[in-house]
């Protein structure tokens, strides 16, 4: 990866966050070598502060955290583009991205799955999914275990109503599980596309 910062006089590079699922723009920012470098290391998009002149996280002091998927930059290494995981209002203003624009995934799966993962990090007592998480992992797989064993039971019956149940059952739990190892659904269909191309 080319990241040229001599092209700018203060060593400040543009830098624009994305939702790795929706790829809807979430915000901007400016970083410098250090908060590369802070970005890279920790996993979490950090931001070149011009007030103090320090990095700082990113989120504008909403406590969102920006887990970063991917880095990538322009054709001549003049700005960065980060493919991120958004936790958190990424918006001072309270808004999931600082365009006022809906972060709202386009497959459904997706959207199930922020909820899931919502619930993991923000859980509460009436929460089904809260309550699995809670369980702990050997329990989420097995959970998962047993709704995998019950599809099978029903696909080799006849009744498409209850394997439809079964099969929806399985991809929830599926998820919990993925959301459980802090997986994401779009790192398994990766592994899937570089399977498809070799």
């Amino acid at each position: 990866m080319k990241v040229d910062f001599e092209k700018y006089s203060d060593g400040l590079m543009p830098a624009i966050v994305q939702d790795a699922v929706t790829l809807r723009v979430l915000t901007f920012g400016f970083m410098d070598k250090r908060a590369l470098k802070k970005t890279r290391k920790k996993g979490v998009v950090t931001f070149f502060n011009v007030a103090d002149e320090n990095a700082s996280s990113a989120g504008n002091g909403t406590g969102a955290v920006l887990k970063v998927k991917e880095i990538l930059t322009d054709c001549d290494g003049g700005s960065i583009l980060i493919k991120a995981y958004p936790k958190g209002k990424v918006c001072h203003l309270g808004k999931s991205t600082c365009f006022a624009e809906k972060n709202k995934p386009e497959m459904f799966l997706h959207e199930l799955e922020n909820v899931i993962h919502k619930r993991k990090d923000k859980p509460s007592k009436s929460s089904r999914t809260a309550r699995l998480f809670n369980r702990g992992h050997m329990q989420i797989a097995k959970k998962f275990g047993e709704e995998a064993v019950e599809l099978v039971i029903e696909g080799v019956n006849s009744d498409d109503e209850l394997f439809l149940g079964e099969a929806a059952d399985v991809l929830y739990h599926y998820l919990v599980l993925l959301a459980d190892r802090d997986i994401r659904l779009d790192e398994v269909i990766e592994v899937l596309r570089q399977r498809r191309r070799k």
